[in-house]
């Protein structure tokens, strides 16, 4: 694993797409051997060490594991220096290059966040905290993804169904993972919990399938359109083209029954594992574990987001979808690592904790850190057997792939690419679940969002304005994060705008890399924007108040 990581953080450094890594052009295909040798190597790493399941960073290896990399890549032809960046594309492969920027600067935040949620005091399952760390593989995995793609398909990811939805399975892996080990360390005291290893296991067994498959499926006969798991499940085409409400025909690039199931099923996995984190507060005694649920949120948004731009068949028209994916995946992370930051804060983590020298045994406040870390959690009661959940998760799964898969052929709305429509649900769906928490948080006594009156655009004498920072800044820390949260809400949806005006009026998306023309249009469509917003200062003053009681409970 730490051969991954390393991979991981180079691909960053190089220009790669590292947290939704990029896949390369034909220039990359040529030396996807390499690529291969060292991503095996890797999964021999894993299986020759599966003994030891915690994910550890060693830098010195990582460092040793960058020379080797690099090292294998020179000799065997390929030229890192030379490489032309305006080749790279985000997730899989569908990005542009704006959206891979989202996806590089967002990585360093998923760290952050792994570290602040890995702090002793937290007392946060291991096995949640596993899978957690296991979400860096499913990045790493769309980096050979990729390269086959490309390389020897010359499609997109998202469209090689069979690649697709094999790398799709471990983000599956990864939100099971989550959802079993906080719902184990809520549920069943720890002395009991002794088999929890072999879901460990079992991960890293999907993990070597997925580079067994990478290896040998093009040598099968995969095809660029071949289905995930053969497509199992799949309607026979005679049969749907007998549906009464059937009017299209399902394009050659259409998600395969597996592979929309294993989308929806990360999504549907990923809000049950929101809903056990808010839960873990009852467990923990400390509130600040809500506000995980909060951060969880743009995260969430940004999975309905994929399935948006899949559900209209990966237009190049709607490439604005993929633009906002990588932005609220950027947001997410910032607001995962602010709220693993408020976790571990209020659990006792200083900066002392940074110190790399050990930290004295008689120290008072590692003393009490200790302590409370090894304090038990309050075990409740499961609402639900694991029976049942996994049969509501199944039912929900496979009933919205059909539904999907074969609902949209009665519709003209996915033909159409109405980006309006495409907006529309990649805000509505996540709005509604955000709904359902803040009425859960009022029902359990919480404060909500006090909506101060409408501000005013000038003072009493109409000079000046009725709010400023100071205002803010009343609310000490609350008040700022409330206010960096307004301003990122409008970068996130900036950028998107921006390339898609761009798109419009040019029809080619931006390459803000390597076109010096395209940066400045997309910069001068946000400084116009920009400018229009400083006109609503006082009512952004007015969100950030808003939101600062709000932040202050439950970030």
């Amino acid at each position: 694993m730490v051969k991954y990581s390393s991979i991981a953080l180079l691909a960053m450094v190089h220009g790669c797409n590292a947290f939704a890594p990029a896949s390369f052009s034909n220039q990359v295909a040529s030396s996807a051997a390499t690529a291969f040798t060292s991503i095996s190597t890797s999964a021999s790493t894993i299986s020759s060490s599966s003994s030891n399941l915690n994910l550890m960073m060693d830098p010195t290896q990582m460092v040793n594991d960058a020379s080797t990399f690099f090292s294998s890549g020179i000799a065997s032809g390929f030229d890192f220096n030379s490489f032309d960046t305006s080749t790279l594309l985000s997730f899989s492969d569908q990005g542009q290059n704006l959206a891979g920027i989202f996806f590089q600067a967002s990585l360093p935040f998923y760290l952050i966040f792994l570290y602040f949620i890995s702090f002793r005091g937290n007392r946060i399952p291991q096995l949640g905290n596993f899978g957690f760390q296991f979400l860096l593989l499913f990045v790493i995995s769309t980096i050979p993804s990729g390269i086959i793609t490309k390389g020897t398909y010359g499609i997109s990811l998202a469209d090689c169904d069979w690649l697709h939805g094999g790398a799709e399975a471990l983000l599956t892996t990864t939100t099971l993972l989550i959802v079993a080990g906080f719902r184990n360390g809520s549920h069943t005291p720890k002395a009991e919990l002794k088999d929890e290893w072999k879901l460990k296991v079992a991960g890293l067994g999907v993990i070597a399938a997925f580079v067994s498959a990478l290896v040998v499926g093009p040598g099968l006969g995969f095809q660029d359109h071949s289905a995930f798991l053969l497509g199992a499940g799949n309607l026979p085409k005679d049969l749907v083209e007998t549906l009464p409400w059937v009017t299209h025909s399902e394009p050659v690039n259409a998600l395969s029954i597996p592979t929309w199931a294993i989308h929806f099923s990360s999504v549907f996995e990923w809000v049950f594992a929101m809903n056990i984190i808010w839960n873990f507060s009852e467990n923990t005694g400390n509130e600040k574990w809500k506000g995980l649920t909060w951060g969880m949120i743009p995260s969430h948004a940004s999975g309905v987001a994929a399935c948006t731009y899949h559900f209209f068949y990966n237009p190049s028209s709607l490439q604005f979808l993929v633009s906002t994916q990588a932005g609220l995946t950027l947001l997410g992370n910032i607001t995962l690592a602010i709220a693993a930051y408020r976790i571990a804060v209020s659990n006792g983590w200083s900066l002392d904790e940074l110190n790399p020298l050990p930290a004295s045994s008689t120290s008072p406040k590692g003393i009490i850190v200790d302590e409370a870390a090894a304090a038990p959690l309050l075990i409740t009661e499961a609402p639900e057997s694991d029976a049942a959940l996994a049969a509501k998760l199944a039912a929900l799964t496979f009933g919205t792939a059909y539904i999907v898969k074969y609902g949209e052929l009665g519709l003209d709305i996915p033909f159409e690419r109405n980006g309006y429509i495409g907006a529309a649900i990649v805000a509505g769906i996540p709005a509604l679940t955000a709904l359902t928490f803040y009425n859960k948080g009022m029902n359990e006594g919480g404060k909500g969002i006090n909506i101060p009156a409408l501000p005013k655009f000038g003072g009493e004498d109409g000079e000046g304005p009725s709010l400023s920072m100071a205002d803010v800044k009343k609310y000490g820390v609350s008040g700022t994060v409330a206010y960096i949260l307004t301003e990122l809400a409008f970068w996130a949806v900036a950028f998107p705008v921006a390339s898609t005006a761009l798109y419009q009026s040019s029809g080619h998306w931006p390459d803000v890399i390597n076109d010096t023309t395209d940066r400045a249009t997309v910069l001068g469509f946000i400084f116009a924007g920009a400018n229009v917003a400083r006109l609503l200062v006082p009512l952004r003053l007015g969100a950030a108040l808003a939101l600062a009681p709000w932040v202050d409970e439950n970030l």
